[in-house]
């Protein structure tokens, strides 16, 4: 019999690639280029399964290309705002995703955003690589002190939740959340969270704000100028979840004047381009989409992939399906 074909659109852990060569008919990328749409159109008519991340926007042009063969799309990465869902439900396509293994990862890189920037670091860094540092003063780049203080996430999912352990039991601080759902009270009295009845109570009183929330058109600038206002003078905004949910022109305003402290993302709107507005500021620690970065994540989520695919092809359903 022969093996399922599938396509990978971008280079995946080696791990992960020779698990999928030795159990279907692949194609890798291994140049790492991303795909044309004409490029993924072709997959979706060649292939089995499409096996995109979450950079490739796999829309309802594409979807709709005819003649396809695939029947599956098996995303890397949790998020899928870049898959044009309703029109993949419509073409009788299985979606899945690859949750739960990218968890502290992304709260790691949370943290560190946070330290990063309540502590200048990013500033700090440049200051010393560039030779400019004249020694230690006692005025000299003072930032926030992080422990004690309060944090506040919008959106609390798993990631926020694993922020809001390394926070409280870490550093002693006390969470502030808003969630549209309630989640589990064990959690809640666990981290001795309060739960907000709106964004906009968030934003006022906490000192350390990070954003947990899904991408797509119902978050899309939920963190605008009109939100950044209320937010304290000395506060820092922290992004992890999906660029679009700040409107970049609106957080560029605020850091420059002064609204708040500062800023630390390791996603933006459109990326890889990034506002060049953001890289003249000492205000903001920017990284590159480095969440789930880890070795030990990245091969974890690869092989949820490869767990979600083979039980599609064994006629069961996929454990992460998401339509």
């Amino acid at each position: 019999m022969d093996k399922p074909k599938v396509v990978v659109t971008r280079k995946w852990p080696a791990e992960v690639e020779a698990t999928l060569t030795a159990l279907y008919d692949v194609q890798l990328n291994e140049k790492d280029i991303p795909m044309s749409a004409d490029q993924l159109k072709y997959a979706l008519q060649s292939a089995d399964a499409l096996l995109p991340t979450v950079t490739d926007q796999i829309t309802a042009d594409i979807l709709g290309v005819a003649g396809k063969r695939a029947r599956i799309i098996g995303n890397f990465g949790v998020g899928y705002n870049n898959i044009a869902i309703t029109a993949a439900k419509a073409e009788g396509l299985v979606v899945t995703n690859t949750p739960h293994v990218l968890t502290d990862c992304t709260a790691d890189i949370a943290m560190l955003l946070l330290l990063m920037s309540a502590r200048r670091a990013s500033e700090g860094d440049r200051l010393v690589r560039q030779q400019q540092w004249t020694g230690w003063r006692p005025t000299h780049m003072l930032g926030q002190k992080v422990t004690g203080k309060t944090l506040g996430l919008i959106g609390f999912g798993r990631i926020a939740q694993a922020m809001a352990r390394k926070a409280h039991h870490g550093f002693g601080m006390k969470i502030m959340f808003y969630n549209p759902s309630l989640p589990s009270q064990a959690i809640v009295d666990e981290l001795q969270a309060v739960r907000c009845e709106t964004v906009e109570d968030v934003l006022t009183e906490s000192h350390f704000v990070s954003l947990h929330c899904p991408g797509g058109e119902a978050t899309r600038h939920l963190i605008n100028e009109q939100r950044l206002k209320l937010m304290r003078p000395s506060a820092h905004l922290i992004n992890t979840a999906r660029g679009d949910v700040v409107d970049s022109n609106a957080l560029i305003k605020a850091l420059k004047e002064g609204w708040i402290a500062g800023a630390g993302l390791d996603v933006f709107e459109g990326e890889p381009h990034i506002n060049p507005g953001f890289l003249g500021l000492d205000n903001v620690a920017l990284l590159p989409h480095l969440g789930s970065a880890t070795e030990e994540t990245r091969i974890a989520m690869g092989n949820r992939v490869l767990d979600n695919i083979a039980a599609f092809f064994a006629g069961q359903e996929p454990g992460d399906r998401v339509v």
